[in-house]
């Protein structure tokens, strides 16, 4: 049985019109060789399986071709170009910089480039994956590579150029490969088809290159792994099948769910992807392309962007028609969106559902109150999904310091109820401070008959009921009495009293900036609850350190040092002693 070739080997280019999808670059060399204007040193870089190494073997056999063609093309037929195809030329010197990056090996490769051919013009060295080599190799390369002897040259390929040092690629001229298109992979595995005798869709080989990124050994590498699979007839359902790509069907289904606005259709077709084993990173990101090719569809000069079969193209063409500009924008937008939260949720898949009820909603979105509770648009998917889990925060509060060493807090938050006196007996019972036991002398005006006391009408109206210095300090010490894991807090409301300075501002005076900064902290909260008891929306508290501090407290490290030392003065000469630092 003869032995069998992967498609990658056995179809690899082996003069520059084999070479696919880099015209530009094969124009280049042939006409350098074909003027006699080569240069000493060249720089192939780009991505892997574009050509590069393929390029440069080619480029060697064809400089020492002794009778060369008049395209620029070797013979094939004279002494050199027979020992480069069977591989026994002693011209060509390939080096894997992966596996041979010391300086030793840099030395025993210098020790080559002086000794001259045998055979042809030409010594050529290729040297693979050169961003590999370590900065000594590279140092000790340099000379060489920037005067060589004259039947001397140097090929380096490499996948990362922005790693080759640029003392380097100064002595080299640089090519750069272009990834290769999806027409020119799909033309050249139709032709490794055509001489294989193989049964292969145009749509099944399409998705083979785009499966391939741009790399014509990766799709020659996948083409083999299908043609097994399938023995020989290759199929789009084949293709999607042993490579996991999610059919372009499951796409078009979840378009027409989204245009219809049938969220649950889309949800449920969701849950049928999910169930396959694909991830639901993959179906937004496929969704998000999808979108993408049918806005490039709906236009004829950006149809060049679009790379799919005749066939399928025809299905975009007439879906695009079906959508919007607007909308295949916005959907573009949240798909993308989706993309980038995607990691940092918690809660992955109920992220792309929301991002899938939002696109349902970008072409019906809803017209009655009933629809419009259940389906309204969720702003900020990704903070949403993020945040399942996490309890609800109180919302943000502007801090206005008028004054030095003062601090005024004001802060927007939602109803509370106040609490009652049977709600105060309760908590007695239970061993809980009480809440509303000192504060029956505060005003609670009733609301007309005619409004219901609803959240809503709080929201439209704010409240102003004038208040006294004696109904403020009640309810600041009742909420003070509430608190049950704030130790801190509660001793600092409990020691300083709020004194009323206009008609809804108060002052509270602390002793040092922690007590400051703590209730400055615990601020939402605090004019949330006064608010509510003394019925006054418009309510402010402002926290300042007292000037003349009678009761000084120490704060920072230093006094409470000198603290320490006036209660026990031995401290000072364990310090002499010991030789402690103080500062």
């Amino acid at each position: 049985m003869d032995n069998y070739i992967v498609s990658a080997r056995k179809y690899r280019p082996s003069t520059f019109r084999d070479v696919v999808g880099q015209k530009t670059l094969t124009t280049t060399l042939k006409n350098a060789i074909q003027s006699h204007k080569l240069a000493h040193a060249y720089l192939f870089c780009g991505p892997r399986g574009v050509g590069k190494t393929s390029c440069a073997r080619i480029f060697a056999k064809t400089i020492n071709c002794m009778n060369p063609a008049a395209d620029g093309e070797a013979c094939n037929a004279c002494e050199s170009c027979r020992a480069f195809n069977e591989q026994r030329s002693l011209n060509i010197h390939e080096l894997d910089a992966a596996s041979n990056n010391s300086v030793d090996d840099i030395r025993s490769l210098i020790d080559q480039v002086r000794i001259p051919p045998a055979i042809g013009k030409y010594k050529v060295f290729i040297i693979d994956e050169v961003h590999m080599l370590s900065s000594a190799a590279f140092n000790a390369f340099l000379k060489t590579l920037e005067e060589p002897p004259h039947h001397a040259i140097f090929i380096l390929a490499t996948t990362e150029k922005h790693k080759v040092l640029p003392t380097i690629l100064s002595r080299c001229q640089t090519y750069d490969f272009a990834r290769i298109t999806v027409n020119d992979i799909v033309e050249h595995l139709q032709y490794v088809a055509q001489s294989e005798q193989i049964k292969a869709e145009a749509e099944a080989l399409n998705v083979i290159a785009q499966k391939a990124d741009g790399g014509m050994r990766d799709a020659l590498s996948i083409f083999d792994q299908v043609a097994s699979f399938t023995n020989g007839n290759i199929t789009y359902q084949a293709v999607i099948d042993n490579l996991n790509v999610l059919d372009y069907e499951y796409y078009f289904r979840l378009t027409d769910a989204i245009l219809n606005g049938n969220i649950r259709a889309s949800l449920l077709l969701l849950n049928d992807i999910l169930n396959k084993g694909f991830d639901a990173q993959n179906v937004i990101n496929g969704l998000a392309s999808h979108f993408r090719d049918l806005l490039v569809c709906k236009d004829a000069e950006t149809l060049v962007l679009f790379e799919v079969g005749a066939s399928i193209r025809e299905r975009y063409k007439e879906m695009a028609q079906r959508c919007p500009d607007a909308f295949l924008y916005k959907a573009i937008e949240l798909a993308n969106t989706c993309d980038l939260n995607y990691r940092a949720s918690r809660n992955k898949r109920l992220l792309v559902e929301l991002t899938l009820i939002q696109l349902c909603q970008l072409s019906h979105p809803a017209d009655d109150g009933k629809k419009k509770a259940q389906l309204a648009p969720i702003e900020a998917s990704a903070q949403s999904a993020t945040a399942t889990t996490q309890p609800a925060k109180p919302q943000a509060r502007e801090i206005t310091p008028p004054a030095e060493n003062t601090q005024t807090f004001v802060s927007h938050t939602p109803h509370i109820t106040p609490p009652s006196t049977a709600d105060s007996t309760a908590t007695k019972r239970t061993g809980r401070p009480p809440m509303a036991a000192s504060l029956k002398d505060i005003a609670q005006p009733k609301a007309p008959a005619n409004v219901q006391p609803t959240s809503s009408s709080y929201q439209k109206v704010k409240r102003d009921t004038p208040f006294t210095q004696e109904q403020l300090e009640a309810a600041w010490k009742t909420y003070a009495g509430t608190i049950d894991k704030k130790v801190y807090l509660k001793n600092i409301m409990l020691n300083n009293t709020p004194h009323l300075q206009d008609q809804a501002l108060f002052e509270v005076g602390v002793h040092n900036p922690g007590m400051q900064d703590e209730l400055a902290n615990n601020a939402t909260d605090i004019l949330s609850v006064l608010r509510e008891w003394l019925q006054n929306d418009h309510l402010q508290m402002r926290v300042r350190i007292l000037e003349s501090n009678e009761k000084h407290l120490a704060y920072t490290s230093k006094e409470k040092l000198d603290h320490m030392l006036e209660i026990n003065p031995l401290l000072n000469k364990l310090i002499t002693n010991f030789k402690l630092r103080t500062e």
